[in-house]
């Protein structure tokens, strides 16, 4: 959702009240379906969010119907970690469609990562958890959310962490629902973090298809770039199907927070084209992000781990990462290892980061890391038997040099 535009105080909507029982308070957010009211419900007493349909929106059945679904989903569904959604109905007196939902105070992890760009380690360690413990759950009962994205991890502060909910269920794919809202070859989510059975209106997506698009989130969180970039929606989508992602430890490089090498690994599995070879869970997806940064446990135990804690657990165990880490190039070959003179470690990158696929033309290049130089021009660079070889000719020349002036 769009940011509050100043004119949303002369709201006229502000005072009403809908079905004699929802008193709407104040504008909060304006999204492509809807304005965001919060409000309270007069009889049970509680602060809600109101959400009321653009006209546009009201006037499409299919799109009433996902809304009305996603009430539905909800009222089956109660989990901690998925915003409950209250009402769905119609004000005829008003003419307006509306759909009630339990208030939160917080921010969506879009604002977030718009203000400060990446995550601190312990905190996506614990939102990704927390993630993966109502999406499993969903997942259990046969529902793909179909549309994760930063825009839909609402995060709640507490003093022991952010607690995390998963919004906007209505582009739910529910696998044991006969009736089917959308056609075959229709792609259903947001260009940048769709799988690439989404991307191709695939009919057999399962819950892996959610594992790719959580991980595209957790890749953009740690390095503040999305995994796949394109001018439009086509071309991301192509980019998706065709390109594989630079590593985050090199698209990450100079970030604020440190990217181990093992990241890499994870996040390659779970953006893996192959459904067949990706993460098979959102669980194992979280297991797999918290033991990269070398912590114990799974991630029902960091879910509800206090965050200093997890702070204090990333940080020791980063201190005992060496502090000479792997350059990796992203075609696949390799240089030497530079040593990084500072702490705390961060990952470097490679002398082609700036030529890697997909990349190439669409941002300055990134300086290169410190401590690490071009190989002298006219010297071989990848291959160690060359220069060895060179340097005992070039000895061999020098003594036979030294015989011949000895012998005159």
């Amino acid at each position: 959702m769009s940011e509050v535009p100043a004119s949303s105080t002369a709201d006229p909507r502000i005072g009403i009240r809908i079905n004699d029982r929802y008193e709407l308070r104040r504008v909060v957010a304006d999204g492509g379906t809807g304005r965001v009211y919060e409000g309270a419900d007069l009889q049970t007493q509680t602060r809600i969010a109101v959400k009321i349909l653009h006209d546009d929106i009201a006037l499409d059945p299919v799109a009433l119907e996902r809304f009305k679904r996603e009430y539905e989903l909800s009222k089956s569904l109660p989990h901690e970690h998925i915003v409950d959604v209250l009402d769905f109905a119609h004000d005829a007196s008003l003419n307006i469609h509306y759909l009630v939902m339990e208030f939160l105070d917080g921010e969506e992890l879009r604002y977030l990562l718009k203000r400060e760009k990446v995550l601190a380690p312990e905190r996506l360690i614990r939102m990704m958890a927390q993630v993966a413990m109502g999406l499993d759950e969903a997942h259990a009962r046969g529902f793909i959310h179909r549309d994760l994205k930063p825009d839909n991890l609402f995060l709640c502060g507490t003093r022991d962490g952010d607690i995390c909910k998963i919004l906007d269920f209505g582009s739910v794919k529910d696998r044991n629902a006969r009736k089917k809202l959308t056609q075959l070859g229709t792609t259903i989510g947001s260009p940048y973090y769709m799988s690439p059975e989404q991307a191709q209106g695939l009919e057999s997506i399962d819950a892996r298809s959610d594992v790719f698009s959580l991980a595209a989130v957790a890749y953009e969180c740690v390095t503040s770039f999305v995994p796949f970039d394109g001018n439009n929606g086509p071309s991301i989508l192509l980019a998706i199907m065709t390109q594989e992602p630079i590593m985050p430890t090199v698209r990450g490089a100079g970030a604020k927070y440190p990217i181990l090498p093992k990241l890499d690994d994870v996040l390659e599995e779970g953006l893996a084209k192959s459904a067949t070879i990706r993460t098979p869970s959102v669980g194992a997806l979280a297991d797999a992000i918290g033991r990269a940064y070398g912590i114990e446990g799974t991630h029902r135990d960091w879910a509800y781990m206090p965050q200093a804690e997890l702070s204090e657990r990333v940080r020791v165990s980063i201190a005992k990462v060496p502090i000479t880490l792997r350059m990796d190039d992203p075609f696949g070959t390799s240089v030497p290892p530079a040593k990084v003179e500072t702490a705390p470690i961060r990952a470097v990158a490679s002398q082609a980061s700036s030529r890697a696929p997909f990349d190439a033309g669409r941002e300055a290049p990134r300086p290169p890391p410190q401590g690490y130089s071009e190989p002298p021009l006219g010297l071989p660079s990848r291959s160690p038997w060359l220069i060895l070889g060179l340097i005992g000719f070039l000895a061999l020349l020098v003594g036979g040099g030294v015989v011949v002036l000895i012998l005159r």
